[in-house]
């Protein structure tokens, strides 16, 4: 495993630094284009479902019941899967939903009339970008312990989940910058802090290597693995495929959710 270390952290900061992108796309386009969103976030939420149910939960599974045979291992696979749902449902609770880095932000929304004029608004926006940053720093720290974990164990489905992950946290770039910027007309500002909000991911791989990393066995791989599958399934139900279809019309987002588990089956087949 300590072989894999330095790729496990590089695909986390990857995965992390991934929110940059999504800034840099707003500031260069004079429109969102949805169509690619959705699709992309569909495709995001299909490899993280068919990654998770496929070859997640059944290493987890596999891991468990080895160390602490049928009967029990069965029921901790089970349990981590749920307390991985329960984990990130809890943090987005307590994320306003205002603040939260799914609720949408396009280039359009922020030019409206009002938005235009040096008002409190200005202040709103400010505010609003500044706490959606927050926000995702809450919310991506799990997802840097499920890349860094899943990287150190096996690198090529670290790979996969690291990609999905980049994939879907350049919305949430997009959350970060665009307020900020018609708030305070700096780029420069703006993207700073998008670009520092996906820091939260590989500083969750680092507290996982300070306090996990020393614990670490089959029994243990086993349970993180497992709600890292509840984890990501959460994530694709009710954030990416809700947001994929608001972002446009249904069926693109459906199309991106079947090729994304297309590609993730064909992967698995062919690579790992």
């Amino acid at each position: 495993m300590s072989e894999n270390l330095l790729l496990a952290f590089g695909l986390t900061l990857f995965a992390g630094l991934s929110t940059g992108i999504g800034s840099l796309l707003a500031f260069f386009t004079s429109h969102t284009n949805t169509k690619f969103l959705s699709v992309t976030l569909g495709f995001s939420a299909g490899v993280m479902i068919y990654v998770s149910m496929i070859e997640i939960f059944v290493k987890a599974k596999n891991a468990l019941i080895h160390s602490l045979g049928p009967g029990p291992g069965n029921w901790v696979t089970v349990g981590g899967f749920f307390a991985g749902m329960l984990l990130i449902a809890t943090i987005d609770k307590f994320i306003p939903k205002q603040s939260n880095p799914h609720e949408l932000r396009t280039v359009e929304d922020m030019k409206s009339p009002g938005m235009t004029e040096k008002s409190d608004k200005q202040t709103d926006l400010l505010k609003m970008g500044t706490f959606t940053a927050l926000a995702i720093g809450i919310h991506n720290f799990p997802e840097g312990i499920a890349t860094f974990t899943s990287a150190l164990q096996d690198p090529k489905l670290g790979i996969a989940i690291a990609v999905a992950i980049a994939i879907h946290n350049i919305p949430e770039g997009i959350a970060v910058s665009v307020p900020i910027y018609f708030a305070t007309g700096d780029k420069k500002r703006a993207f700073k802090l998008s670009f520092l909000s996906g820091l939260s991911e590989p500083i969750g791989a680092f507290a996982a290597y300070l306090f996990l990393m020393p614990f670490l066995n089959e029994v243990m791989f086993g349970v993180i693995f497992a709600a890292v599958a509840g984890i990501m399934v959460f994530i694709s139900l009710d954030e990416l495929l809700p947001a994929a279809k608001r972002y446009d019309e249904a069926h693109l987002s459906i199309y991106g959710l079947i090729s994304g588990m297309a590609v993730m089956a064909l992967s698995l087949l062919l690579f790992i």
